[in-house]
C-alpha cells in the first residue's frame, strides 16, 4: 500500500497545465470543444431559453397580473392555455384536429407507399423504370404547392374566388374545399414518400429466396406477403409511420392554406396566431407541446423497434431480388398508378399552370379568361379592379422576395454543408466516444422538432435583447433567417458528412501523421479533396429543402425579409393567379435542382 502512495505522482499545477495545453495544442480537440459549444449555443440554450421564457412574465401581460414585474416566475401562460375558458375552448379543439390529421394522414399513406414500394421492388409490373421515377416526384413538389393547386381546384364562393368545378357550376361544399378532408388528403399525397422511400430501401436488402422458399410450401400471394415480407419490413413501416404522424401534426403550409377561409385551426397555426397576438408567450407554449409529441412519436418508434422480434435479412451468403409473378392484377394495379400518378402530380401542375393564365378564377379556359396578367400586368392597367397585385416579371415585392429566396438558400445551405462535413468528421472519428456521441445526439435535436416549433424557439431566443445586450435582438433581421435555415438543417448536412467521411480510411490520415503532415494539412490534402462529392451533393441537398421552405421560417417574416414561399401564401388570400404563378417558379427551380442534385449522386430521401 506504503509503495502505491510513493508511486503515485504528486498534485501539480504545472502537470495540470500541461496536460490542458496537451489537449489543446491538438486541432481535433479544439475543433470538438468548438463544435460542442457551438450546437449547445444554437440548440440546447434556445431551447432552455423558451421554456424559460414560459415560466416569466413578459411586459405585454403586466396588466393582466396586478403586482407582477417583468422576469416574475409564474404559470399564467401554462394556466391561459388549460385552465381558463378562453384558452381551452381554442386549444382543445386544435389538440384534437391535429391529433386526427396526424392519424388519418398515416393511415392513407402509409399503405398507399408501401403498395406502390412493393409494386417497384418486388413485383414484375411493366414500366418500372420509368414508374420509380415519376412516383418520387410528386413528393419534390412542396405541400403547400399541392394545398394551393387544391384551391385551384375546389375553391368556391367562401374563398372569394372560384375555382374550376365551382366555376363550371359543380356545387363544391366547404366540407371538401376547406378543412380536414382536404388537409388529411393533400398531405397524405405529400408524406406517402416516407413510406415509400423506407420500405423500398428495406424490400431491397430482402432475399427473395425467402419469399420463394414459401410458395414452394403451398403459400398463396397473400399468404407470402402477410407471413413473411410484411415482419421483414415492419421496423421500416414503424419508422416511416412515426414520421408520417410527426411531421403531419406540426406541419403549418397545408392547415394554414386549406383553413385559413373557414378559420380552422390546429396547433401549428394557432402557435403562430399566438406569435402575432397575445399572449404571445402561449404559443411558446404550444410549441413545446410540439416538441414534446414529436419526441413521444420518435420514443415510441425506438420502444417499439427496440422489443418486437428482429429478423436478419442480409446474411453472408448475399442477396438476389427476383420480381413476383402477380400475373392478371398487374393491369389494375398499373391503372391505380396511372391514377396515383395523375391525381398527384399532372392534376396539381396542370391546376397550378391554368390558373395563373386565367383572368377570373373558376370562369374556364377560353380565349376571353385568359391572360398574362399573372406574369407580365401592371396594376394601374389592370382588366378587373380586384386584381391586388402586378404581374410577377413587374412586381417588386416578387423580386425581392426572388432575391431573398436565392440569397437565404445559397448563404444557408453552404454554412450547412460546411458544417456537416465537420460534424460528420467528429462523428465518425469518435465513433464509441463520449464526444462522437454527444455530437449525433445533439445534432438530431432539431430534427425532433416541427419546423414551426423550432422557428418559434429561435423566435423566443432573439426577439429581445439577451444577457445585458451580448445577444442583440435579431428578429426580423435576414441574419435570423439565415442562422434558423442552418441549424434546421443540421441533422441532415450531418448525415450527408458522415456518408461521406465513412468513406474515407483513418489510415490515410496515420499514414500522412507518420509521414509528418500536420492536422491542417492532412485536411486540406487528404480529407476535403476526397470528400469534395458529399459535400457538393449536401450544399445541394440543403439548397433545395431551404428553397422550398415555408413552415420554418412562417413565424420570423417580415415584409423585407420575404421569401417566396411566404409570398405565394400571402397572395393566395388575394389573388390565387400570382400565387399559382410564383408556385410554379418555385417548381421548375426545385425540379432544376433536383436534376443537378440526382448528377451528383444525392438521395432525395435526405431532403426533407
Amino acid at each position: 500500500m506504503e509503495k502505491a502512495k510513493q508511486q503515485q505522482k504528486p498534485f501539480s499545477w504545472v502537470r495540470i497545465k500541461n496536460q490542458v495545453w496537451g489537449v489543446l495544442s491538438n486541432p481535433f480537440n479544439v475543433i470538438v470543444f468548438i463544435s460542442l459549444v457551438t450546437l449547445f449555443c444554437l440548440i440546447i440554450i434556445p431551447l432552455f431559453t423558451m421554456v424559460r421564457d414560459t415560466f416569466t412574465v413578459a411586459k405585454a401581460e403586466l396588466r393582466q397580473m396586478p403586482g407582477a414585474s417583468i422576469g416574475d416566475m409564474t404559470l399564467f401562460y401554462w394556466k391561459y392555455l388549460f385552465a381558463t375558458v378562453l384558452g381551452t375552448s381554442v386549444f382543445l379543439p386544435a389538440l384534437g384536429r391535429s391529433l386526427m390529421i396526424g392519424f388519418f394522414v398515416t393511415i392513407i399513406s402509409m399503405p398507399l407507399g408501401a403498395l406502390l414500394a412493393w409494386l417497384m421492388v418486388r413485383s414484375d409490373i411493366p414500366g418500372k423504370k420509368i414508374l420509380s421515377m415519376l412516383i418520387i416526384v410528386p413528393y419534390m413538389i412542396p405541400s403547400w404547392c399541392k394545398s394551393l393547386a387544391w384551391l385551384s381546384l375546389f375553391r368556391n364562393q367562401t374563398a372569394g374566388n372560384l375555382g374550376l368545378l365551382a366555376g363550371m357550376g359543380i356545387p363544391v361544399p366547404d366540407w371538401l374545399a376547406y378543412g380536414p378532408i382536404a388537409i388529411i388528403l393533400v398531405m397524405s399525397l405529400h408524406y406517402y414518400a416516407f413510406a415509400y422511400i423506407m420500405v423500398s430501401g428495406s424490400l431491397r436488402s430482402i432475399n427473395s429466396e425467402l419469399e420463394e422458399m414459401g410458395e414452394i410450401q403451398g403459400a398463396n400471394k397473400v399468404q407470402i406477403l402477410k407471413s413473411i415480407t410484411l415482419p421483414l419490413v415492419m421496423p421500416a413501416l414503424l419508422s416511416a409511420a412515426i414520421m408520417t404522424i410527426s411531421k403531419s401534426i406540426g406541419s403549418y403550409g397545408v392547415a394554414a392554406s386549406l383553413g385559413q377561409f373557414t378559420g380552422y385551426q390546429v396547433l401549428s397555426t394557432l402557435l403562430k396566431y399566438f406569435l402575432n397576438g397575445t399572449p404571445q408567450r402561449v404559443g411558446y407554449v404550444i410549441s413545446i407541446l410540439l416538441i414534446i409529441m414529436a419526441s413521444g412519436t420518435i420514443i415510441a418508434n425506438q420502444k417499439l423497434i427496440g422489443v418486437r422480434k428482429s429478423y436478419a435479412t442480409i446474411g453472408g451468403k448475399g442477396t438476389r431480388s427476383n420480381p413476383m409473378r402477380i400475373g392478371w392484377a398487374k393491369w389494375p394495379l398499373l391503372a391505380f398508378l396511372v391514377i396515383f400518378l395523375f391525381a398527384a402530380m399532372v392534376m396539381p401542375m396542370f391546376a397550378l399552370v391554368m390558373e395563373s393564365f386565367q383572368l377570373r378564377t373558376g370562369a374556364g379556359y377560353g380565349a376571353n379568361n385568359l391572360t398574362l396578367y399573372a406574369w407580365i400586368g401592371v396594376w394601374e392597367n389592370r382588366p378587373l379592379p380586384f386584381l391586388a397585385y402586378d404581374g410577377l416579371l413587374k412586381n417588386a415585392d416578387f423580386m425581392g422576395a426572388l432575391w431573398n429566396t436565392v440569397k437565404l438558400s445559397l448563404i444557408a445551405s453552404i454554412i450547412t454543408a460546411f458544417c456537416g462535413q465537420f460534424l460528420g468528421y467528429i462523428s465518425t472519428r469518435g465513433r464509441g466516444k463520449w464526444y462522437g456521441q454527444l455530437t449525433e445526439q445533439m445534432v438530431f435535436l432539431p430534427y425532433l422538432m416541427p419546423g414551426v416549433a423550432f422557428g418559434a424557439i429561435y423566435f423566443a431566443m432573439f426577439s429581445q435583447p439577451r444577457l445585458g445586450g451580448f445577444i442583440p435582438s435579431l428578429y426580423g433581421t435576414f441574419t435570423l433567417i439565415v442562422l434558423v435555415s442552418v441549424v434546421k438543417h443540421f441533422p441532415f448536412a450531418s448525415r450527408s458528412g458522415t456518408a461521406s467521411m465513412m468513406q474515407i480510411s483513418p489510415e490515410l490520415e496515420e499514414a500522412a501523421e507518420i509521414a509528418g503532415a500536420s492536422f491542417w494539412r492532412r485536411i486540406g490534402s487528404i480529407v476535403i479533396p476526397l470528400s469534395k462529392s458529399g459535400f457538393v451533393s449536401g450544399l445541394m441537398l440543403a439548397f433545395i429543402s431551404i428553397t422550398k421552405e415555408l413552415d420554418l421560417i412562417a413565424v420570423l417574416m417580415t415584409p423585407t425579409n420575404r421569401t417566396l414561399p411566404y409570398l405565394a401564401f400571402e397572395y393566395s388570400k388575394n389573388m390565387p393567379q400570382g400565387a399559382d404563378a410564383i408556385a410554379i417558379v418555385i417548381l421548375l427551380f426545385i425540379l432544376l435542382c433536383y436534376t443537378v442534385a440526382n448528377l451528383f449522386g444525392a438521395d432525395v430521401s435526405k431532403s426533407m
